[in-house]
């Protein structure tokens, strides 16, 4: 499959430095430490192409490290904004 001209382009600034606060993050909780282990799947050449694009990653390896950890470390904020629905008394005044 040829590359296209904007395949070949570097990522965009900002998802380099999300690319790279998301590793960094990860490494720091020691998600990043110990014995490698192998994984293995079928995925769709169109979706690795287009995550690839995006991230500007250009190993398999890179770009399954840089998704496990994005799922590993996702905020969860707003689960627990809705958990929170009823909570507040109404008698409090939020001075809106």
């Amino acid at each position: 499959m040829p590359k296209s001209s904007h395949e070949t382009q570097p990522p965009p600034i900002q998802a380099s430095l999300r690319r790279r606060t998301v590793i960094d993050t990860a490494r720091q909780l020691g998600l990043l430490e110990g014995e490698n282990g192998r994984i293995g799947g079928r995925i769709r050449r169109d979706l690795i192409a287009a995550a690839k694009e995006k991230s500007g990653i250009t190993t398999d390896t890179e770009l399954l490290e840089y998704a496990l950890a994005k799922v590993a470390l996702e905020d969860d904020f707003g689960v627990k904004l809705v958990r929170r629905k009823g909570r507040v008394a109404k008698e409090i005044a939020l001075e809106f």
